[in-house]
């Protein structure tokens, strides 16, 4: 059984491949572009969802340093989650659903730069139980089968179509 570092990384990089694979879809592949796209998104919603319900809370406790980079790593999960909103909400045949997909893509590999060269040697260095931490991510992301149409924010609960001022 791989620990929680090396399950996060797995997902790193099965993600990274898929926004690959979506690059090299040819101009009208749209039915194949949709496809991947929502595959995307549902990998990247049961990811940062068990990382924010089991590992992220874990590194939190291993000192102020981690949690401002768990802070962080909040904030740019929210963002990701409006741009998988957005894709959800979009068709294919949309003007702009190439370059949001595109633009998740990017953002998703700066995070994952962040969170594999700061986050993950800090949860390392907390002596945590990550071969533990690894079943209860695995089985979080077992639970999960479909991308809400907005996902709720992990610290006030409120999903951001209802954030104040959208109402």
């Amino acid at each position: 059984m791989k620990d929680a570092i090396a399950l996060l990384k797995q997902d790193h990089a099965n993600v990274k491949a898929m926004f690959q694979q979506f690059e090299e879809l040819g101009d009208r592949a749209f039915a194949s572009k949709k496809t991947l796209a929502d595959k995307i998104c549902l990998e990247l919603t049961r990811h940062a969802t068990a990382e924010e319900e089991i590992f992220y809370p874990a590194v939190r406790g291993a000192g102020k340093e981690s949690e401002d980079l768990i802070d962080e790593a909040t904030v740019e999960h929210s963002t990701a989650k409006d741009l998988i909103a957005q894709i959800g909400a979009m068709d294919a045949h949309d003007e702009l659903f190439d370059a949001t997909v595109k633009v998740l893509g990017e953002y998703i590999d700066h995070h994952v730069r962040e969170e594999e060269g700061e986050i993950f040697p800090k949860a390392k260095q907390a002596g945590l139980d990550l071969q533990g931490m690894a079943r209860e991510i695995e089985a979080r992301k077992e639970e999960i089968d479909f991308v809400p149409p907005t996902m709720p924010d992990v610290k006030s609960g409120r999903s951001p179509a209802r954030a104040p001022g959208n109402r």
